[in-house]
């Protein structure tokens, strides 16, 4: 499984926009075959953040996936909405895969 997760600082001003194409994008992502998630949130310390946090099958479904035409477009169209370089984390495991339940929590 590859894990990726990505800060996007998003220009206040343009947060309705950023809002919209988060939303289009992550439709478009987990529509593909090979993505596992794909979530947005928003950072409780720093609210004009926004982590992305996607999963795919393997590094075939990722490299699929930056092979999109909704990538294309993301890439594209973002550049006039973050008002920093966005900073990622990226981890190939093949032995992962995906998400699993939390042992300390449950509900009561």
């Amino acid at each position: 499984m590859i894990l990726i997760v990505v800060k996007m600082p998003v220009r206040p001003e343009r947060a309705d926009e950023w809002a919209g194409l988060a939303a289009d994008y992550a439709r478009s992502v987990n529509a593909e075959e090979g993505s596992l998630f794909f979530e947005w949130s928003r950072s409780l310390e720093e609210p004009d953040t926004w982590i992305c946090i996607e999963g795919f099958r393997d590094a075939e479904a990722g490299a699929a996936h930056v092979a999109t035409d909704a990538f294309a477009r993301f890439v594209e169209q973002a550049p006039d909405l973050v008002s920093a370089q966005p900073q990622i984390i990226y981890v190939d495991s093949p032995e992962v895969p995906g998400w699993g339940p939390m042992g300390e929590i449950q509900p009561r």
